[in-house]
């Protein structure tokens, strides 16, 4: 589910789940204990296959229902925030497609390299709201373009994603060497050093977390476990199918 492997100093954490690399609960779960594993190793995350992470698993969402959506939404904020507060330099290796909480977790990384596939916030094209943890991880990370992210659903490739600032870098052959030898590099820095610059940086993030986190997220969930989201939800999925 999450293979880490030593490069040289970098620890190389990657997502094995299934052929897109679906988020669920247990995946989700494993992320912050395999990042607590790496001690002062720079990391590079990264995804199995052709895929960095299509977002949640909603077929997961779907049979579950509430109960599961109870359970499912903190642990996608606690794996976010883990990367996201991560004290070590992270490096995001986008192998392929990085969708909904796919991108977020991108994001949440400290420099972002990309090779192929598309990227981009579709949490609206199938009408669920977004919590707390991965919108105000998304404005840190993409700025002005957060309004066209986050409303319009799209999904956008390496050289576009690049443009908007998504991606600090498109690297079409040997992504996986780029990533560690960029990681590498911000390993190089005094690790106090680079984990209180990180988290100064982060500050008015938590700030906006901490001020809107209880009050949002009873809703959000709410919406994401109502029958007719879950039926929505179902809909999309026949879709996929079909095609």
């Amino acid at each position: 589910m999450i293979d880490t492997t030593m490069h040289g100093d970098v620890a190389v954490v990657t997502i094995e789940h299934g052929p897109v690399n679906a988020l669920d609960v247990e995946l989700l779960t494993a992320l912050p204990d395999a990042l607590s594993q790496v001690g002062d190793a720079p990391v590079v995350l990264t995804g199995a296959g052709r895929c960095f992470s299509a977002g949640v698993d909603l077929k997961r969402v779907v049979d579950g229902g509430a109960p599961y959506v109870a359970e499912f939404l903190p642990a996608l904020s606690a794996a976010v925030l883990a990367v996201f507060d991560h004290p070590r330099p992270v490096v995001a290796a986008v192998n392929g497609h990085a969708l909904a909480g796919g991108c977020v977790l991108a994001c949440a990384c400290d420099v972002r390299l990309m090779s192929s596939g598309t990227i981009g916030l579709t949490e609206l094209s199938v009408g669920v709201p977004f919590p707390t943890v991965p919108l105000e991880v998304m404005r840190h990370a993409a700025g002005a373009a957060l309004d066209r992210l986050v409303l319009t659903a799209a999904r956008f490739s390496p050289v576009d994603a690049h443009r908007l600032g998504l991606v600090d870098e498109v690297v079409p052959d040997e992504l996986l060497a780029a990533a560690v030898s960029t990681a590498a590099d911000l390993g190089g820095v005094p690790p106090a050093v680079y984990a209180s610059s990180k988290t100064r940086l982060r500050e008015p993030a938590h700030a906006r977390i901490a001020a809107r986190r209880d009050l949002d997220d009873p809703g959000v969930a709410q919406a994401w476990g109502d029958p007719a989201t879950l039926e929505r939800l179902r809909d999309f999925l026949a879709g996929l199918a079909a095609r």
